[in-house]
Parts: structure tokens; sequence; C-alpha cells
């Protein structure tokens, strides 16, 4: 599943939650309306059409391109400096989404009159271009911080290992086509 979906599914169900619970409605997304986020659909009225659903990919995509570019920028930068021995620029990297996403999400949650853009452009696309650890990071932290100690631990375990054998399979079939 994609970035943006997993975002979006797992976000508006917990963001839906929060907001019932804020301004007491009964309604489900009366809260999320009356916001301006309505979770996976980006809508803003019932007449936006295809260029309400297109706005949004033009936004993901123009936060991806300004998030690669600073993640080749930054990566190349650092390993200059440090050197490749260690991967140190993929690190700071990721570290760095990690903070940024934890931060992002927060703040947009916490502040819902703004807009829902503003998820599109920086967790979904500029994190998301900068780096997809910081959401793999994000959603084991949900987990954890639901109660859901078994997945959250699954998720790290499974990821790293069949991350690991997948990037293994694909260097073996690379020189088995090469």
């Amino acid at each position: 599943m994609s970035t943006a979906k997993t975002y979006d599914r797992v976000e508006a169900l917990r963001f839906e939650d929060r907001c019932v619970k804020q301004c007491h409605s009964h309604t489900p997304g009366s809260c999320m309306l009356q916001s301006g986020l309505v979770g996976a659909r980006f809508v803003r009225g019932k007449n936006d059409g295809s260029r309400g659903r297109m706005t949004k990919y033009w936004i993901v995509g123009f936060g991806g391109f300004i998030g690669a570019i600073a993640r080749f920028w930054l990566g190349g930068y650092i390993s200059n400096r440090m050197g490749a021995r260690f991967p140190y620029g993929t690190f700071v990297i990721n570290i760095s989404g990690s903070f940024l996403i934890g931060l992002i999400v927060t703040l947009l949650a916490e502040r819902t009159h703004w807009s829902a853009n503003w998820r599109y452009l920086i967790p979904i696309g500029f994190i998301g271009a900068y780096t997809t650890f910081s959401t793999f990071e994000l959603e084991t932290f949900q987990s954890f911080r639901d109660g859901e100690l078994l997945f959250a631990f699954l998720n790290v375990i499974l990821s790293v290992t069949m991350g690991f054998i997948a990037v293994w399979l694909g260097v073996v079939t690379g020189r088995t086509l090469g």
C-alpha cells in the first residue's frame, strides 16, 4: 500500500476520533468537514469534481519534488564531508525525516483549522520523498501508542528482515539478468 493511502486511511480514522472528542459532535465526518480535513478524500465542497481530486496529486508531486532534491543534496553533502564508509547521509536523512514526520503530523492534527493541503504537501509529498523510513517509524509508533505491541514489533522485525531479503533477491536477480 502506498504511503499516501496508508497515511490517509490510518490518520483519517485517528483524526476523526480526536475531532469528535474535541468538538463533541456525534455526526461522523462533521468535525473533519468543519476543519477542512476530510481524510482520504480531498474535497472542499460537493461540486469539486475531478479538479479537487487532481489538486492533491499536484500538491503531493510538488512536495515530493522538493523532498527528493533535498534528499539528494543533503545525502551528497554529508557523504562528501563524512566519507562513505558508513552511510552517514542516509542515516541523517532517515533520523531527521522521522523527527520531521512526528513534528508535522502532530502539528497538523492539533491545528485542525489548517487546510488538508498541508498534509498532502509536507508529510506525504516532501517527507515521503525525503525518506520512507520516517513513514515506517510513524506507523510503528502509532501501533505502539495504540497498544498494538504485537503489530509494532512485527512491523519492525518483518520490515527489516524482509527488506534485507528483498534487497538480496534483487541483487541476485540483477546479477542473473546482467
